[in-house]
């Protein structure tokens, strides 16, 4: 069986990351990481930085699609515009789970999210579209993750709990079960969030 190609966008560290999860799936080819022209030619682990944004059209086919790796810590603008500029030009959207990701058959997850090693998602749970569900994080049964959101390492988001679209939850965080966490959040690592 052949595998997919897939190009990604940004390679900084969390390109890094994706790549070690891409690498291990054994379902996809990387063709090449997009990042600033001067860094055209350089190379992250395995795989060499190919073009910059403005190549981007020149890069689209029915038999490559996308991953947007770059982070989201403090913003998600940058990937929201990028994830943006790709389906207007009407690029295919990879969505992508490791194989040391535990994923629930009953759970939905959006194009363009990656799901990283050790993360549970569970029965019923819904991720939106182009998230970051980060390694060892826990997405409990019923849960909703807007689109746009970064749920960070180890964070765990409890049974039926809400979180609204481009939000930020920080490493370690714990939710009360069954809250609604509003859009545009950022909730600082190690937090306890109780909806109160």
């Amino acid at each position: 069986m052949s595998k997919e190609k897939i190009i990604l966008v940004g390679g900084g560290g969390h390109c890094k990351s994706c790549l070690d999860i891409i690498y291990s799936s054994e379902i996809f080819d990387v063709v090449g990481i997009v990042d600033v022209k001067e860094k055209i030619g350089e190379r992250v682990l395995d795989s060499k930085i190919i073009a910059c944004d403005d190549d981007i059209p020149s890069l689209i086919g029915p038999d490559i699609s996308f991953l947007i790796t770059i982070g989201f810590i403090r913003s998600c603008e940058v990937r929201v515009k990028i994830f943006e500029y790709l389906i207007s030009l009407g690029a295919k959207i990879a969505t992508v789970i490791s194989p040391y990701a535990v994923v629930s058959d009953y759970s939905k997850i959006g194009h363009g999210t990656i799901v990283m090693h050790h993360s549970v998602v569970n029965a019923d749970a819904v991720i939106g579209s182009n998230c970051i569900i980060n390694t060892k994080a826990l997405i409990e049964h019923d849960a909703v993750i807007g689109d746009q959101c970064h749920i960070s390492t180890g964070a765990i988001i409890n049974g039926g709990v809400y979180v609204g679209a481009k939000s930020f939850v920080g490493s370690g965080t714990v939710t009360k079960q069954y809250i609604s966490i509003p859009e545009n959040s950022f909730i600082k690592a190690s937090s306890l969030v109780t909806g109160k």
